[in-house]
Formats: C-alpha cells, sequence, structure tokens
C-alpha cells in the first residue's frame, strides 16, 4: 500500500447555505465511503505565495490547486478510481492523483 496526494484544482465555491450544507454532505458521504483509505481528509486551501529559486516571492500560486486530500490505495489505479468520486469534480474541478513515497 501507498499513500496518494490528491491534489484538487478548481472547483465552485457555494452561493448560499443550503447549498453549503449539500456540498458538505457530498463530501461527508465520499469519505465515508473510502473507509479506511482515507488518512487525510485535507482541506481547501486559501491564499498562496510562490519562492523562486533565487529567492524571489510573488503572490498566487502557479499551479492554481485549491485542495487536497490524502488516500491510501495499492496502486495509482485504485487511487484514480477512487478520486473520482470526489464532489470537487461535480463543482467543475479536477484532480491530479501523486503517488507518495518514504524516503526518510
Amino acid at each position: 500500500m501507498s499513500n496518494y496526494l490528491l491534489a484538487y484544482k478548481g472547483g465552485g465555491m457555494p452561493e448560499t447555505d443550503e447549498e453549503r450544507q449539500q456540498v458538505m454532505a457530498a463530501w461527508s458521504r465520499w469519505f465515508e465511503a473510502l473507509g479506511s483509505s482515507l488518512i487525510d481528509a485535507g482541506n481547501p486551501f486559501g491564499p498562496s505565495r510562490s519562492i523562486a529559486s533565487d529567492g524571489g516571492v510573488s503572490d498566487g500560486g502557479g499551479s492554481a490547486l485549491t485542495g487536497y486530500s490524502i488516500i491510501s490505495a495499492q496502486d495509482i489505479e485504485t487511487a484514480t478510481e477512487r478520486a473520482k468520486g470526489s464532489p470537487i469534480l461535480a463543482s467543475g474541478g479536477s484532480i491530479e492523483v501523486y503517488e507518495g513515497f518514504p524516503v526518510m
């Protein structure tokens, strides 16, 4: 088993309390469906900064990431299939799946 970072990009923000409740319920259902494979439910991202190799700093990240979760799976194909249930997709977002591996 390996851990996989699900990096979320884009997606819409709910505009009303009712929409927020529906979105949160969808995330809760998906997290429950993931069961013990959910390592870290993650969080959305707020403002960001980028640091260049010369030490220069600029506002905003070039990748446009909006949040993350970490799951455990047998392989990247399984992680990708599990990611397809994420509510971020229903709001127009996308997901990048990255395998992590221990080096320390």
